[in-house]
């Protein structure tokens, strides 16, 4: 059974207004009422209401994320380890974290409006920023807390962590064609999504500089799933001179990649090599373990969680633009091209 505010104040003789007063420590009530009615609430077992004290500060101490899914995509190991990251690091700064999903477009954005309007959360992270973002435009029209995990194109002033997707895929792409790879494909995220321009970018920038021409043949666009991966490596492998190297722009590919491979009885990491980006668990833990590119996603749910919390807070942010350099991680799914070995 819940004690109240009047059980309190039935077993102290006291209005309901004295006992409410007497706990939440004002003057005007003397020392010696305030320690019965603390001692009685103690006796009671009385626990406050929090979520009516958070609405009477006008505040919820609640944090929201809507994450932007086609079909079943919660499962995604990225989303995972993201979402660890935020929450342990909103409940360590006394926060809850309020999860949803919706399809993006016009039931998003209904979504967001409805949070901002009834003052479910207090603020919102962001995840996988898009080229021209509707979320960043509402947000910032209703000046409404966020933070996001990526950048946007437009030359809009937001805060935000990212991970330096040109850096790396310039970084894996002159890796392979150091191991003597001239063939180098790549399987691309969705282009309305940001971090797809600039992984995009890296890779086209790395074969310049490796002094490889650039083959629109070898560029196919995924959809970040490993059904999409394997799609996508099997049109490359369908080619009449198909790549020796498959740089995928994120693990889920990849780890979709080396299954076409594989059911072609190429052996990956020696007849083919494949990367991908994001080292995800999976990654380490595949057969054969998959190069790929780390960063840190934990911690930049720990990252983005408290710039939020702290623009909430009305405190000033030190680093209000944070860009990461992502490292590079070879494993066995990459080794010498076949006519280097």
């Amino acid at each position: 059974m819940v004690v109240t505010l009047k059980d309190i104040a039935k077993k102290t003789g006291k209005s309901v207004t004295t006992v409410s007063r007497a706990l939440n420590g004002y003057d005007d009530v003397s020392a010696e009422t305030k320690a019965l009615v603390l001692r009685v609430a103690k006796e009671l077992g009385y626990s406050p209401n929090t979520w009516a004290q958070r609405l009477q500060k006008q505040h919820t101490e609640t944090i929201g994320l809507i994450i932007p899914t086609f079909g079943p995509r919660f499962s995604d190991p990225f989303f995972s380890e993201l979402l660890a990251g935020i929450g342990n690091r909103a409940a360590h700064l006394g926060y809850d974290l309020l999860v949803s999903t919706r399809a993006p477009g016009e039931e998003e954005l209904i979504a967001y409006r409805a949070a901002i309007q009834g003052r479910r959360v207090d603020g919102f992270v962001l995840v996988r920023t898009r080229r021209q973002d509707a979320r960043v435009t509402c947000l910032q029209e209703a000046d409404f807390p966020f933070v996001a995990f990526g950048r946007a194109e437009e030359k809009i002033d937001f805060p935000f962590v990212d991970e330096d997707g040109t850096y790396g895929m310039k970084l894996v792409t002159k890796y392979l064609a150091s191991l003597g790879h001239q063939r180098i494909a790549c399987i691309a995220p969705p282009p309305n999504l940001m971090f797809a321009h600039y992984r995009l970018q890296g890779f086209k920038e790395g074969l310049m500089e490796a002094g490889i021409p650039a083959d629109d043949s070898l560029i196919l666009i995924g959809d970040l799933t490993q059904r999409g991966g394997y799609e996508q490596a099997n049109k490359l492998l369908d080619l009449p001179s198909p790549p020796t190297a498959i740089a995928a722009c994120n693990d889920l590919m990849a780890l979709g990649a080396m299954s076409a491979a594989q059911d072609r009885n190429l052996m990956v990491g020696k007849d083919i090599s494949i990367t991908g980006f994001d080292n995800i668990p999976m990654a380490e833990y595949s057969h054969p373990s998959l190069t790929t590119l780390h960063q840190p996603l934990y911690q930049i749910g720990g990252m983005v969680c408290e710039m939020l919390i702290q623009l909430i807070q009305g405190e000033p942010l030190e680093e209000k633009n944070i860009l990461l350099k992502p490292e590079l991680i070879v494993r066995q799914s990459s080794g010498l091209s076949s006519t280097q070995s």
